[in-house]
């Protein structure tokens, strides 16, 4: 019996962020903080801001206004499960995804958990693509089985896929220090060891188990290297070196940190050294063949999510920019120069978010799994067009808020008798506004886009899901630019047929106008909810 069959298991049902937090305390992982190995983990307070943001993936998927967008029914067990642990069978599970994923980030500014979703879908085709090649059923039936365990006790997992990497001008075989990609080591009847290490690992401290996946496309010379299998967190030989969760008790009593004390994100370095994987967790080894898929299938999903995620982002910065401008005493309706830069973030937020809806709604099945994905394009674009233009976001929420956001005289004096009063009388803008509320606003807005935490929010925007330069790459292997070509040398009469072996028009799928491209399978149907941002008093 493995370690993780053997804990408790909840009846079959969803938990809630109680129980997820309780859950906690059945492993014991390694894990260091700070340079100090700690204790029980849900104890830890530089990790409480982490776990706030994962409990809220299990409250909102019980909340009765929100459990039809947050769960889901798998159709093959016909489990109800939540989102973020859901294989896609449709185009309206994707797009469902990504509403569930911008409400979840809304409240907690990164939400984690839909990563699972991700590395779950991901696995999912690739264990298909592996049975069909060589004509079994070995890989798709184990990991059902994994998949059906991790929904019956909805588990929160992390996902170890960036390698160390060592030198990157060298592939995986050609590093000195082998241990710089997680890689084979033995193979037994009872199981694998691997050893290696994964880094930026993502909330990895507060998750249940990890699911270790390749970082590219490998070689046959890189096949011990080709290694997907799932690992408790407190697997012997597993440590994890972490940083905290976003600025745990950080004037806490006094009220800088507004959000980041709240909701937060850790990141580990996992050191794997000789960690035992028996078979039915591991869903490929050595298959080098694959990498490059299960790779490729999770950044196109991953990036989906990541577009979401940043939405509900951006909505914080225009709520926040909105109440800033209130409490300064302007209307932005009334006052071009606001409702410029205003106009301006809502159409940055809305329009890469509207790529991910599109890559929803033209979302092809699997050829072997039979599940959905985004169409990779439409997600690359957005996640390209979120990664360069956060910093914009950031700049136009300051254009709106003034400098006052990071010139406020420090928490510690709104409690001083000696300047406290003057304070709140000289610095009040809107009559309206009380000076706690206009400073409470500024504070947040200080904590979102001009702290540590937001250089933390572009640096992940930014290379989190994939680099700009790894999203052009896959928007030019993607886009039908042959199509285009052939439609112009159509109109001008040249009379070039198509040519498989031209560059230039070898690069075709399906058109827009056409079945195959405007009529894919499965409902791409939203759910209609009132809570979201598109509430009642914009219908």
């Amino acid at each position: 019996m493995t370690s993780t069959q053997s804990r408790q298991r909840p009846t079959d049902r969803l938990m809630n962020g109680a129980e997820y937090r309780e859950s906690l305390r059945q492993y014991s992982p390694r894990i260091y903080v700070d340079g100090e190995l700690i204790g029980p983990v849900v104890d830890t307070p530089a990790l409480q801001p982490g776990i706030n943001a994962l409990s809220v993936t299990y409250d909102f998927a019980l909340d009765p206004a929100k459990s039809p967008l947050m769960t889901a029914v798998q159709a093959n067990s016909q489990r109800t499960v939540n989102r973020m642990l859901h294989i896609n069978e449709s185009s309206g599970d994707l797009l469902n995804k990504l509403e569930a994923v911008r409400l979840l980030c809304q409240e907690t500014g990164c939400a984690q958990r839909y990563l699972a979703h991700d590395a779950l879908n991901a696995i999912h085709q690739v264990s298909a693509r592996i049975d069909d090649a060589c004509g079994s059923n070995e890989h798709r039936a184990r990991f059902a089985a994994y998949l059906e365990d991790v929904q019956a006790r909805d588990l929160a997992l992390g996902i170890a896929m960036t390698d160390a990497k060592g030198d990157r001008s060298k592939r995986p075989h050609q590093q000195a220090n082998p241990d710089t990609y997680v890689h084979l080591v033995e193979r037994s009847a009872a199981g694998i060891v691997i050893s290696g290490t994964k880094a930026i690992v993502t909330g990895a401290p507060y998750m249940h188990e990890i699911l270790v996946m390749p970082s590219r496309n490998m070689d046959a010379a890189d096949a011990d290297f080709a290694v997907c299998c799932a690992v408790p967190v407190d697997a012997p030989g597993l440590t994890m070196v972490a940083r905290p969760a976003g600025r745990p008790g950080e004037k806490l009593e006094h009220g800088a940190a507004l959000f980041s004390r709240r909701y937060g994100q850790s990141t580990a370095v996992l050191i794997f050294e000789r960690v035992f994987v028996p078979w039915e967790r591991v869903f490929f080894a050595g298959e080098w063949e694959h990498s490059g898929a299960v790779t490729y299938n999770y950044a196109t999903h991953h990036r989906h999510s990541c577009i979401a995620a940043r939405a509900g982002f951006g909505d914080l910065l225009i709520g926040a920019g909105a109440l800033m401008c209130e409490a300064n005493g302007f209307d932005p309706g009334r006052k071009a120069s606001l409702r410029e830069p205003m106009i301006e973030l809502i159409k940055i937020t809305e329009g890469f978010f509207a790529c991910g809806v599109a890559a929803s709604v033209y979302g092809t099945r699997d050829e072997h799994s039979g599940s959905f994905m985004p169409e990779p394009v439409f997600a690359n674009i957005g996640k390209l067009l979120l990664s360069t233009q956060i910093y914009d976001m950031h700049r136009l929420a300051h254009e709106v808020s003034g400098g006052l956001i990071v010139a406020l005289p420090g928490p510690d004096e709104d409690h001083n008798p000696a300047t406290s009063a003057t304070l709140a009388e000289v610095l009040r803008a809107n009559p309206m506004v009380p000076y706690d509320k206009r400073i409470e606003v500024a504070r947040f807005i200080e904590d979102l886009s001009a702290s540590y935490q937001g250089g933390w929010y572009s640096l992940i925007s930014l290379h989190g899901g994939g680099s700009p330069a790894a999203l052009k790459q896959e928007i030019w292997r993607h886009y039908p630019l042959g199509n285009k070509v052939e439609l112009v040398e159509r109109l001008l009469d040249r009379g070039v047929l198509h040519d498989d072996a031209r560059p230039i028009t070898r690069n075709r799928q399906p058109g827009r106008c056409c079945d195959a491209g405007c009529s894919p399978p499965g409902q791409a149907i939203m759910l209609p909810l009132p809570y979201t941002n598109k509430g009642e008093e914009n219908q």
